[in-house]
């Protein structure tokens, strides 16, 4: 039996599977907040505390660069190592993998019901793959054909300089650099970023705000999730959420092109994370297919990548599936 889990800076995913079932029918799963615990270890002790089955592996997709068998999480103050984890928990072995690889190891066996299709291009058989997934922070990775499957790679992509498209996009970069030496994407095109967007377009271009969605805003424990929920509300009232919004979609649209061409995604392009479920509706219009498309002489071969939005738990299942293979 494996123990498989997603490691995010927000939430960690745990859950339970069986080679008899396979990864897509856990056994047993939960969720729960990450910063309230000192430790994975500490989160799924408390989780096997809860089922009946027992374990003997451990497959973890972590928000971070695994070097080695060992990561130190990005977005949260935990160091794990394979061996020492696999120590306390009682496993006779457990694999770490960065969350973004595990996202693509999830790839090659999605169902159609998985993914929500942005543009359904004209797919290279055995192309290149590129992954991007805004979620606390920005994941990146990409697949490439082996000769006889897909192989997933890892990358930190996210952590890249931002290249601003545009008038505000240079003014978000000048903005963002009073604050910090070193502004990559990830500052403007994630969780953490969000806030970013929004205090920029509140302190430079004055946007108006009801004063009692600013001060939701500012009392709210997830900023990120407050400030999305009020620039996707069909009632439309906090221009300066909605406008958040339309900017974190189109740095989103743009970064994906630039990864897209980095690795000649002619495969295909997938979008995951939470983020990119909760503004589905503003990836699914014009203005994100013209911001993905926006390379110049290149635009056209833009168009016939196919983009794709994982609307399944996809770091867990291709953790899951990587587990389960080595077991």
């Amino acid at each position: 039996m494996l123990i498989a889990g997603d490691i995010g800076g927000t939430k960690t995913d745990l859950a339970i599977y069986s080679s008899k079932a396979g990864p897509h029918a856990p056994l047993a799963q939960a969720q729960f907040h990450s910063a309230d615990y000192p430790s994975l270890q500490a989160i799924v002790k408390e989780f096997l505390g809860r089922v009946t089955w027992r374990v003997n592996a451990g497959a973890f997709a972590v928000a971070g660069p695994v070097l080695e068998g060992r990561v130190k999480t990005t977005n949260l103050p935990w160091n794990m190592e394979e061996t020492s984890v696999a120590r306390e928990l009682g496993l006779e072995s457990v694999r770490l993998l960065n969350d973004l690889e595990a996202v693509a190891r999830s790839i090659p066996i999605l169902d159609d019901s998985d993914r929500v299709t942005l543009n359904q291009g004209q797919p290279a058989a055995k192309g290149p793959i590129a992954v991007i997934a805004p979620g606390t922070g920005l994941g990146e990775s990409f697949l490439t054909w082996d000769g006889a499957r897909y192989v997933a790679h890892g990358s930190e992509g996210g952590h890249s300089d931002f290249a601003p498209t545009g008038e505000r996009q240079i003014r978000l970069l000048q903005f963002l650099l009073e604050r910090h030496d070193h502004v990559g994407v990830e500052r403007v095109c994630s969780g953490i970023g969000v806030p970013n967007i929004y205090e920029f377009l509140r302190d430079e271009e004055r946007i108006s705000e009801p004063r009692e969605v600013s001060k939701a805003i500012a009392t709210s424990r997830d900023r990120t999730k407050a400030i999305i929920d009020a620039g996707t509300d069909p009632r439309g009232a906090s221009l300066l959420c909605r406008a958040t919004v339309e900017t974190l979609s189109e740095i989103l649209a743009s970064e994906a092109g630039n990864l897209a061409l980095k690795v000649l995604a002619t495969g295909g392009v997938y979008i995951a994370g939470g983020i990119a479920l909760h503004i589905l509706n503003e990836l699914e219009s014009p203005r994100f297919k013209r911001a993905f498309k926006n390379k110049g002489r290149f635009e056209e071969l833009m168009g016939r990548m196919p983009m794709h939005v994982i609307t399944a738990r996809a770091a867990l299942l291709g953790a899951a599936s990587f587990g389960l293979e080595q077991t």
